[in-house]
């Protein structure tokens, strides 16, 4: 008889979040599959569970996928971990979720913490409709397109951000959304939880101001509001649409600019930076 898959959440820090049901599930099933065996192991060790441990991360997931459902097909009952949260969330596991469902394979989410919804639900902003995005492209023009294809968005849009790249993020927010109101949420759950509020430029004046930032980020940055009458092409298209209509160029960055609460600097600024 097939095996289950089951895709386990677990704390995003504070080790008491995780559910009665995660418990139970790691304590019976034949393997757990994870990020890192050693963060794992820890988490283990804590509950005094021992369950033989398998890696299961980006760079083997595709591979490793078709291995777990293999050992599900022939009978094991297999968890799938990431290092904190719930897997297929910006971590591996949606990979073998996908094997496993085309394989004729059982899969069970096992739910619990979330950095997504903790984020959201202690923010203050809107929560009845939000957007996750992840993590934006590390790239600088890459990274802008994506900001600004978000910018028109009317509802609460969620990122996910390293902290060696955050105040660079916040400045290209500064840029594209002018004065939109932010969360940055950081060490969740843990004893150093923290949530700064406030525009883009203020909060790269605070963290600037820090000699290190560290811990993974939530970036929620407010909606758009739906009245607004601007474009909702993307910035450089704008621009291109008002120079085909005949606008001279300076004037095209002036009226996209008016229309994006920029400054003519940022809008000229991130057209030379593509």
């Amino acid at each position: 008889m097939p095996g289950v898959i089951y895709l386990v959440a677990t704390p995003i820090g504070n080790l008491e979040d995780i559910t009665l049901r995660a418990l139970r599930t790691l304590r019976e099933v034949d393997l757990i599959a994870c990020e890192d065996t050693r963060h794992t192991g820890r988490l283990l060790s804590h509950f005094e569970i021992e369950k033989p441990l398998v890696s299961y991360h980006d760079h083997n997931e595709a591979a490793r996928a078709k291995e777990l459902v293999e050992r599900a097909r022939n009978g094991q009952s297999i968890a799938v971990v990431s290092d904190a949260g719930a897997p297929g969330i910006s971590d591996p596991g949606f990979r073998v979720a996908q094997a496993a469902i085309e394989g004729g394979v059982q899969v069970v989410a096992i739910p619990g913490p979330s950095a997504v919804v903790t984020a959201l639900t202690a923010s203050g902003l809107p929560t009845d409709r939000f957007r996750f995005e992840g993590f934006l492209p590390p790239r600088k023009a890459k990274r802008r397109s994506a900001l600004e294809a978000l910018r028109p968005e009317t509802s609460t849009v969620v990122l996910y951000e390293s902290p060696h790249r955050i105040v660079d993020v916040l400045r290209d927010i500064a840029a594209i959304f002018g004065d939109r109101q932010l969360v940055v949420a950081r060490e969740m759950t843990k004893l150093h939880e923290e949530f700064l509020r406030g525009s883009a430029e203020q909060l790269v004046a605070e963290l600037d101001a820090r000699p290190a930032v560290k811990g993974e980020f939530v970036l929620l940055i407010s909606a758009a509001d739906s009245a607004e009458p601007a474009s909702d092409l993307p910035l450089e298209e704008r621009v291109r649409e008002l120079i085909n209509d005949g606008v001279a160029r300076m004037d095209a960055i002036k009226q996209a600019a008016r229309e994006r609460g920029m400054s003519k600097r940022e809008v000229y600024q991130f057209l030379e930076s593509r």
